[in-house]
Formats: structure tokens, sequence, C-alpha cells
């Protein structure tokens, strides 16, 4: 299971919020010098999400997301970034900037056809990112920035989204996001078990063994086993509770 480290962008600064809350949130300074921190320490990956253009649909950090990718791609690593890519533009301007996987969210919900024209141009280079909330006992995706509900499901979007060749599903359980209360297990396994495509986890990773479990997640479906292709952690990372090193050996098969 690939690791996942988390620099989130606001007003060029690296934040983090609390549960989605832009009321809630918490600066840890330069973007450039925390993801120095976690390609030095080993990371492979890089999760990077402008906050701002997941709001408002107007890119804000972009400069910001094209100085990580170089540095990333400078080490061998790669970033996957999203918030606020709507457009077939949007995605060509982030690959050719250096991100090796762009993550389409509020578009996934209400654009189904741009995903599909974007993921058949670039093969394997696009993502949706599905975040919910619980709602009346099943997972509604939120959308622009989290601050509206979309009337549906993570399982109904995917099933519209099945012929399309993604790269990977990124999938956020608010609720859990930015508390440190471990990751929203119930939720992943339904996601599993609704799509081939490579999932990846976030939210609410605190600790070596919150990594561990989720390496260690099978969803048996008839003859075949489902398991996560990766997780994303940020602000046990960013404060420190949590190092690269511990956090790619819970990830190992090992781990």
């Amino acid at each position: 299971m690939d690791l996942y480290p988390a620099i989130d962008l606001r007003g060029g600064r690296a934040v983090r919020l609390h549960q989605g809350n832009f009321a809630r949130e918490t600066d840890y300074g330069a973007p450039l010098a925390l993801a120095r921190g976690f390609l030095d320490a080993g990371a492979s990956w890089i999760h990077v999400v402008d906050l701002d253009a997941a709001r408002t649909g107007v890119p804000g950090n972009r400069e910001t997301i094209f100085a990580i990718a170089k540095l990333a791609v400078g080490t061998g690593a790669a970033v996957q970034a999203g918030g606020g890519i709507r457009s077939e533009t949007d995605v060509e301007v982030l690959i050719d900037g250096g991100v090796a996987r762009v993550v389409l969210g509020t578009a996934a919900v209400e654009m189904p056809d741009l995903v599909a024209r974007v993921a058949s141009r670039y093969p394997g280079k696009v993502a949706v990112g599905l975040d919910y909330r619980r709602v009346d006992g099943r997972s509604e995706v939120a959308v622009r920035g989290w601050e509206a509900g979309s009337g549906r499901s993570v399982t109904d979007v995917l099933d519209e989204l099945r012929p399309v060749e993604l790269g990977a599903v990124v999938v956020t359980a608010i609720e859990r996001d930015g508390t440190l209360a471990g990751p929203e297990i119930d939720g992943l396994v339904e996601v599993l078990r609704a799509t081939q495509v490579p999932v990846v986890s976030s939210g609410g990773v605190a600790t070596a063994d919150d990594l561990a479990a989720l390496a260690h997640l099978v969803v048996e479906e008839g003859a075949f086993e489902r398991r996560l292709a990766g997780a994303i952690a940020g602000k046990a990372l960013a404060d420190g509770r949590l190092t690269i090193g511990e956090a790619l050996a819970a990830c190992a098969p090992s781990g």
C-alpha cells in the first residue's frame, strides 16, 4: 500500500482543516519546506489539494503545486493533485506542469462526461475524489470544497463512472479528516466492494497502527480479494506525531 503524505494549500500556505471546516484551520507554514521534509524522508508520493480552488473553482495555488511537483520529480517521487479541477484545460495544465495524477472531485459528480474524456486522453493519470459524509446511514458525496451535499451516494457515482478507466478513486471520510480519530473502515469496505479501480483512503490517520490496519484490510469478492492501493496521511505527519519512516513501514506488507 502506497503512502501519500498530504499538503493542503490555502492562500499559499500549507494548512489542515478540521472536518473540512474552513473556520477551523491550522497553519503549517511553507508548503515547499513541508514537501522537502517528506521527500527527504523517503516519500514516493505527495498528495496536494488546492483548497482555494476546491471552494471557488478558481485556481489559487497552481504555481506552488508546480514547484512541489518539480521538487518531487527531482527525487524520483510523484505528485497527485486535486482541488477545483473542473475543465479539460485544468487537467492539461497540471499534467504539463509535472503532476503525475490529477484528482477530480466536484467534476466527478457534476460532469462525468469530462471525467471520461480526460481519463481517455491521459490513461492512468486521472482519479476521482469522492469525499463523503454519513447521512441517514449512507455515504453522501460532498462537493465544492465539502461545503455542499450532492444528494448522490458514493456507490451511485462509482456506478455511473464504471465504464471510465480511472487511475484511482480517492475516498475521504470528511468527519474523520483532520481529527486523528482513525480511519472510517465501513466506508472503505463499501467502496472496495463497489469498484475494481485502485482505492486510496483519506481521513483520520493518527498512528502507524491506523496505517497497518488499512494495509491489512481485505475485502473478499467471490474468488478475488480487494485491498487498498494507498492511504493519505496529513495532520499526523505535519504535527510530527508520525514520521514518514514509521508510516512507510506500516504500509509495507510486513508492516
